[in-house]
This record gives structure tokens, sequence and C-alpha cells, in this order.
């Protein structure tokens, strides 16, 4: 099958990239010609676990093709998926610009039949949207139909996620377009979700809202255990052995980030505000979010009184381990906060360096590795649980270190551990 993907950030690249895989002929479609040559050259732009080798594979074996033409890639193709992205404006709707933008264009260069699939996170309704823009710039004879195949992968874990996601949700009032997609999506072996355009684009808010609501919900215990003198990894450990319940994403720490959970959360509020439902679960969810960054910040106050004068070494800032992504992550907040009260931070992250750097303001300092970060550091703050932060030598760590102080905001340390060798540990609801 030939398919079109509008858009080359994680979801384009990834997903065009597995469907070549599968021996599609796929086009992704991009806006900068700088950008669409280095993708050429098999540059993904972005960092996650074997997307390169992946995409120079595909290129090679002449299945992906990259170009600026809407009119070279949709015109072959019997499927355009629309993978654009949904930022969220300041009152937390989604913006939907970039996915009507796309759909006039995919209007424009219509030939024959399509079916036009939304594969961005997009409000109930924006099909709808799509269909009539599409509708309006199509040429005469040409036809579509409308979709939305909402995408579930994780940043670091993209192309596995891809391939072998717990379900593939399909939403079209079209039983021709529902059968072109079961098609494609044969070789992936999730469950097939059938259901309508509206079900679908809901289906995908609901579930990375509940996935915030439990990272919020376990930072909101991690706060009561500090206050009760519980730890809060015993409690949660005692939680997730319910099979109703389950452990994952039970986990407290400085607050998620990225670009799905917190522009999802809070455009789903946008929604539910726009039908007259003041949904106050996730506005919770939103402020236990943010609480968390601010817990962190206070334990590192309450410990030196004030922060003036304070070398702070931060380890990790991305928002998650393998992945360079910085939107919405956590380290941004907190690097400001130490900054405005006072103290001097050095970072260190394996990858998301150069992007940082586009973020975080002038005075923060870049270290080579761990060790160098925390060199004559009054504490250091782990705030990305990156793998090689959790086999560090705190031995040698603690040698170049001013004071021994640790505040680790993702719990991947052993109290015990870390205070037998002389620091003050500081974790996420334990004591």
């Amino acid at each position: 099958m030939t398919i079109a993907f509008i858009g080359h950030g994680y979801v384009g690249l990834v997903t065009a990239a597995v469907f070549a895989d599968l021996g599609n002929t796929v086009w992704v479609v991009g806006r900068t010609k700088e950008k669409i040559e280095k993708l050429k050259k098999g540059d993904p732009l972005i960092y996650e676990p074997g997307l390169t080798e992946l995409v120079q594979r595909n290129i090679g074996a002449g299945r992906l093709h990259f170009t600026l033409d809407y009119k070279e890639a949709v015109a072959p193709s019997n499927v355009v998926f629309i993978a654009v992205g949904t930022p969220s404006k300041p009152n937390g709707e989604a913006d939907l610009t970039s996915v009507f933008a796309a759909a006039e264009e995919i209007g424009k260069a219509l030939v024959g039949y399509k079916v036009v699939v939304t594969k961005s996170t997009v409000p109930p309704g924006t099909g709808k949207k799509v269909s009539e823009i599409v509708n309006t710039f199509k040429p005469e004879g040409s036809s579509f139909a409308i979709a939305s195949c909402p995408e579930f992968l994780r940043e670091g874990t993209g192309l596995s996620d891809t391939m072998h996601p717990d379900r593939v949700v399909i939403g079209t009032n079209s039983d021709r377009a529902r059968d072109i997609l079961v098609e494609l999506h044969k070789p992936i072996d999730g469950k097939n979700v059938l259901c309508n355009v509206e079900t679908a684009e809901l289906i995908k808010y609901a579930s990375n809202s509940m996935l915030a609501t439990k990272i919020s919900f376990a930072n909101a215990i991690s706060f009561l255990a500090e206050k009760v003198g519980a730890d809060v990894e015993r409690v949660l450990e005692g939680v997730g052995l319910d099979k109703r319940i389950g452990r994952s994403f039970l986990y407290p720490g400085v607050g998620y980030g990225g670009s799905c959970f917190p522009k999802d959360v809070k455009a789903l509020i946008a929604i539910a505000g726009e039908y007259g439902y003041d949904f106050s679960l996730l506005k919770a969810v939103h402020k236990v979010n943010n609480e968390a960054r601010e817990n962190f910040v206070a334990k590192m106050v309450r410990h030196f009184g004030s922060l003036k004068g304070k070398r702070i070494a931060v380890l990790g800032l991305a928002f998650k381990p393998d992945t360079d992504d910085m939107r919405e992550a956590p380290s941004l907040d907190i690097i400001a906060s130490l900054l405005d009260k006072g103290a001097s931070v050095t970072v260190f992250d394996p990858i998301a360096t150069e992007k940082a750097k586009l973020k975080l303001p002038k005075a923060v300092v870049y270290a080579k590795d761990a060790y160098e970060a925390a060199k004559d550091a009054d504490a250091v703050a782990v705030i990305t649980e990156w793998n090689e932060f959790r086999q560090l030598d705190l031995v040698r760590l603690a040698k170049g270190m001013k004071n021994l102080v640790l505040f680790d905001g993702r719990n991947i340390y052993e109290p015990a551990v870390v205070r037998n060798l002389g620091f003050m540990y500081y974790g996420i609801g334990r004591m």
C-alpha cells in the first residue's frame, strides 16, 4: 500500500518508518527545506532509540521518501495521515492551526479516492471540520473518507509501541475506509477498536488523562506519606499489587511532562468546559503536577534555609529517559526556581543538552558528565531517571562534592544505601 504522512515529528516519522519497514511505500511531507534535506540523508532530527537505523534502512530500500510537495505525496497514496502538532493555546485548548492547514493542502492535492486520517491528538468534532475543509478544496472527480487513528507511542519506546500497541483505534463512519485501515494495520499486533470518529478522538484524551491522573495520585500520596512518616514506595507497591489497579504509572516524582500529558489534560479540561462540564478532577490532576515540582525545590530550601549562593548539580533535563524532548520538562521549572532563589546550577543530561540550551537560562552551566556536574556542589538533584544515573559511582561522586546532599526526584536510589555512604538523602515520599 502507498501511504503519506503530513508531519515528521515523533509520531509522524516513527510511524512512517515502521510502516515502510513493513513493506509499504511511504511519503513524508514537511514544511522546511533544510529539515527535509537532512531527512533524505537519513538524519531523523530527533533522538529515538533505533530510529536512525530504521529510517536509513528504508530510504536505502526505496520505501521511505521525503518531500515538501503535497501533490507528490498525496496523489499516489491510498491513505493520508495528518500527524502535525496540536500545542496548547494559552487557555488550554488545542491549537488546530496546523491540522486545518494540512487538510487544506490535502484537499488541493486530492486525486481519486483517499482515506484522510487524523493521527494528531485532536478534540472530538475535529474530524468533521477536517472533512469540511478537504471537501471545500478538493478537485472535481476526487473523493475521500475521514478517519481517526490516534497514536499511543511513548517517546523512548516509540518503535516497539508502534509495532506492538495494546490497541489500534480505528474511528470512521465509512465501511470502505474501515476495511482499508484494518488491512493496513494487519501486521500490527494490537487489538482493533472499531468506532466512529468522535469516539476515537476522545479515546486518546481519556487515555492520557487517566495516566496523568495515576501519576498525580501517586504524587499526592507521596505528599501525605512524608507528613505521616510512611514510605510511599511500599504504599504504592501494596496498592499496585491489586490487579484492578496495577503499578503502571503509579510512581511519584517531580511530575509528568512531555508533548502529551500536560497539553492533553489541559485540552480535555477545555473541551469539557465547552460543553458545560467543570472537569474538577482533571483540574486537580494538573494542580498536583505543579505542586510536585514546587515541593521538590521546597525540600532544598528547608534543608539549606536559603539557596542563595548554593551550587546545585542537576542530573537529567529531558522530561523522561531515552529521549531528547524538553517540552514541558519538569527540569525547566525546577531550574528556573533554583536560579530565582539565588542558587547556581550546573547540569548534565546524556542526550538532551543541545535542546535544553534553547530553553534554559544562560546562567546554567553544562557539564560533560555527572561527576563534573557534581564537583564542588552543595547538593545533587536527580530529575530524570536515566539508567546511567542508577549505576553512578556514588563514592566517586561524593569525593568531588562540597556537601553530601542528594535530592532524588525519581526515587531511583535506596535511602539506606545512600545514607550509609555519608549522604543526606531526600526522596519523594520517603523518610
